[in-house]
């Protein structure tokens, strides 16, 4: 490499120095002229090294060279104010990248750059460069694009003019921006539809759009491909300003039938290394021409059908299709030319759709096979057209339903037929054949009936199986299921009611609702009126089921109270033949019989029991004080001396009716003192309310009214007058009353006795034990807390006794007893 420089440099000088001698004579030419004719000789060099270095070489010259260059020239030449260098860099640099030192390479000082102004005075591109003053470089400003700059220029030169002050010095840089393959090559579209018939012959060229490549040279598009096809191939036509373009040509004839569109991909390809692409996708339909008939999509056509399809059913859909297209595809269906009125009036088919549609009643006993011409037509201007042959075969289906006849019929049979009694004959029937026609016939499984085959095909009997009871079902409705064998099975049913007529034979019966019956009566009820019912009933039927009532009278029977008693026989209402007293009778019992009018009738009886409820129908009574002469009057003596609280009598009634109406209240209706005597309103007692006075009289009368509590309550009235006597006067007179009746006291006064010794020991043993306790305290004590204190005590006490509806009062001496407590 080295010695390749050395060559290029010795060649140089050798040129520059024989070129010296013919300068010398033109060195009083202007500075202008000058310039010019050195730039002439620098590019006649320049474009004398290209073409043998070539311009890759060119490339990668170092920038020595173009020093070592420039230094020759200069010392040839001397000494000048002008200077040219040329720069080559690709494009896509970024910015700040450096083109080249242009300080360094023309020789100048770069220390001095900034005092002598060193600048771009003016450029083509000024704002793509700038120079830096500290070192000289040139760099890019902004990025650089070769396809921006120059379009599609070759080769892409910027010219930049470089200025120096102090002295004036004018310099000249011309930068190659060399092209880099930065693009693809594209289509305008990206896909292009084409339509050629099927009728076009080979040969026929279709130019196609060409593609754009912004690149230069070999960079840009080269040539073509086609992806692979039978049908086309691709041709490329150069063309200077346009480039090469792509010509289509047809190789082998169409056939849209067999393909109908066709999806090619053209493929620009430009130089560079490696290359790049771009793509067009190529659509091209193949226009049709009616070169095709309909074809079915079966070569025949069998469709089996059952009878008595309903009109309006599509039995079957034939299809044809068509290669063609369009109008030449469309396909119109119809029935063949020699097709008969008669098949007419059942098929029909859909002009469009190809649908069989049934438009007559089928009935395979009629005819079960039917042969149709189907014709398919296409709607080009020369219409083709395809027949083909469709077999109707007709099915038997099992369309009748079986029939069931019932004959002999028994409506009604007794609840007390015997097992295998015939109710009916059945037979059943169907108008199909063969297996449809073979039926058979069943009943429900929870009813006392089956049937029984007879020796006759499809004839059955009804009979009982098990014994009836009319009481529990009195009727059955029984359906009759007849079904056939075929396929599905048709079924019909037929209902029929059997009626269980009655018989006398249900056992108790009648029977009574209730048993016993209890009755509750009012007493003093009216004679003759109905006082209450029984019933019967019975489970039978009409004469089997009328209940008539009698009441069991025996001889015998002591019950005289039966004996008041009727009944009806129709109704069972009871009647009583005189009243009933409750104080007399509170209850009594009887028996109805029930009987109903079958042969023989059957008979139940019930027991009547009757409670005789009581009214307030009798007045109280008084028994004390006794009654003389119609009214009650009584006269009660007490001593003076009594307390509040005191008894002093009881007035006793009674009511001989019973609850409420028995139950006695008594109340005070007159009295002298309403402050002295006071009256228990439910025991009868009449005590003394405070002690007696001097001022109080000595006789009080009270007034006593005695009252039931019945609805509309019952009374009577008692007198008592109370006789005040002193304590003396009282003792006798209870001594004369307990001389009469000593005999029934003595046990009272015993106990009496035992009661009084009692109270007074213990009395008088408390009495002691107070003393004793009083005298065992100090003086101080006493002085203390019972300072002078004097204390007279009188106990009086009496004793009253009660015995029954009689009192005692046994009065005590009063104990005086005086305590001085010092």
């Amino acid at each position: 490499m080295i010695f390749f420089i050395s060559g290029v440099a010795c060649s140089v000088v050798l040129s520059f120095a024989f070129l010296r001698n013919i300068f010398r004579g033109l060195r009083n030419l202007s500075c202008g002229h000058w310039t010019n004719i050195w730039t002439v000789v620098v590019k006649l060099l320049w474009n004398q090294y290209v073409a043998k270095m070539g311009q890759r070489r060119l490339e990668q010259w170092p920038e020595r060279h173009v020093k070592i260059v420039f230094i020759v020239v200069s010392l040839v030449f001397g000494r000048t104010v002008w200077a040219q260098i040329r720069y080559s860099i690709s494009e896509e640099q970024k910015d700040g990248a450096a083109v080249g030192n242009v300080a360094k390479d023309l020789g100048i000082d770069y220390r001095n750059l900034k005092e002598r102004g060193f600048r771009i005075v003016s450029t083509s591109g000024e704002s793509m460069f700038s120079v830096n003053q500290n070192d000289g470089v040139l760099y890019v400003n902004g990025k650089l694009d070769r396809e921006e700059v120059c379009e599609r220029s070759s080769p892409c030169l910027i010219n930049l003019k470089i200025a120096l002050e102090n002295p004036l010095e004018i310099h000249y840089v011309t930068v190659d921006v060399i092209d880099m393959n930065d693009h693809v090559p594209r289509f305008q579209e990206q896909e292009k539809h084409l339509e050629i018939g099927e009728s076009v012959i080979p040969g026929a060229r279709f130019q196609l759009q060409a593609a754009r490549d912004p690149d230069s040279g070999s960079n840009s598009v080269q040539t073509y491909k086609l992806s692979h096809t039978d049908h086309f191939r691709i041709e490329i036509k150069d063309r200077d300003e346009d480039g090469k373009v792509p010509v289509l040509i047809l190789q082998k004839p169409l056939d849209r039938e067999v393909t109908k569109r066709m999806k090619l991909q053209l493929t620009a390809l430009d130089g560079g290394r490696p290359p790049k692409s771009g793509t067009m996708e190529i659509t091209i339909d193949v226009l049709d021409i009616n070169d095709n008939a309909p074809v079915f999509t079966k070569e025949a056509y069998i469709v089996m059908l059952n009878e008595n399809t309903p009109v309006g059913t599509t039995i079957f859909r034939v299809n044809a299709t068509d290669l063609d297209e369009g109008q030449n595809s469309e396909i119109v269906y119809s029935l063949g030319h020699d097709v008969n009125d008669k098949l007419r009036k059942l098929f029909n088919i859909n002009p469009v759709t190809g649908e069989i549609v049934v438009t007559g009643l089928l009935d395979f006993e009629v005819k079960d096979k039917y042969e149709i011409d189907i014709q398919a037509s296409d709607k080009g201007i020369v219409p083709l057209t395809t027949d083909k042959s469709l077999t109707i075969k007709i099915a038997d289906v099992n369309d009748n339903s079986p029939q069931i006849e019932v004959t002999s019929f028994s409506s009604a049979i007794p609840e007390d037929s015997k097992p295998g009694t015939t109710v009916a004959l059945i037979s059943v029937s169907d108008l199909d054949s063969e297996i449809n026609g073979r039926v058979t016939c069943s009943l429900p499984e929870d009813i006392p009936f089956k049937l029984m085959p007879s020796s006759q095909e499809n004839t059955y009997t009804l009979v009982t199986i098990s014994s009836l009871d009319r009481e529990t079902i009195s009727r059955y409705d029984i359906t009759l299921e007849a079904k056939d064998a075929g396929q599905p099975p048709q079924s019909s049913v037929k209902s029929i009611t059997v009626h269980v007529s009655d018989v006398n034979d249900n056992v108790p019966d009648p029977a009574f609702s209730v048993s016993p019956y209890a009755f509750y009566v009012m007493e003093n009820n009216i004679p003759g009126k109905s006082l209450f019912s029984v019933s019967a009933s019975d489970r039978d039927l009409d004469e089997n089921a009328v209940v008539h009532y009698n009441i069991w009278r025996d001889p015998g029977d002591e019950n005289k109270y039966a004996s008041f008693i009727n009944i009806n026989s129709e109704n069972g209402e009871i009647y009583a033949l005189k009243s009933f007293d409750f104080e007399k009778v509170q209850m009594f019992q009887f028996q109805v019989v029930a009987t109903d009018s079958g042969t023989p009738s059957l008979s139940s009886n019930v027991t009547v029991n009757v409670f005789i409820l009581d009214q307030n129908d009798n007045v109280p009574v008084v028994l004390y004080p006794a009654s003389a002469n119609g009214s009650a009057e009584g006269v009660e003596e007490i001593p003076r001396n009594v307390n509040a609280g005191h008894l002093v009598t009881k007035v006793r009634a009674y009511d001989a009716d019973i609850g409420y109406n028995g139950w006695l209240l008594f109340s005070l209706q007159e009295v002298s003192d309403h402050s002295l005597f006071g009256l228990d309103r439910y025991t009868g007692q009449i005590r003394a309310l405070r002690s007696f006075t001097e001022t109080d009289e000595a006789q009080h009368k009270l007034l006593i009214l005695v009252k039931d509590n019945g609805n509309v309550s019952l009374s009577a009235t008692a007198t008592v007058i109370v006789k005040v006597v002193e304590p003396k006067e009282a003792f006798a007179a209870s001594d004369v009353k307990n001389a009469v009746k000593d005999e029934e006291e003595n046990n009272v006064t015993f106990y009496l006795i035992i009661t009084l010794g009692s109270v007074s020991v213990l009395f008088l043993i408390s009495i002691i034990v107070l003393i004793i306790m009083q005298c065992s305290k100090s003086t101080d004590y006493s002085s203390k807390y019972l300072q002078d204190t004097n204390y007279d005590g009188t106990l009086c006490h009496s004793i009253q006794y009660r015995s029954g509806d009689k009192r005692y009062i046994f009065p005590l001496e009063c104990l005086v007893i005086s305590f001085k407590f010092t």
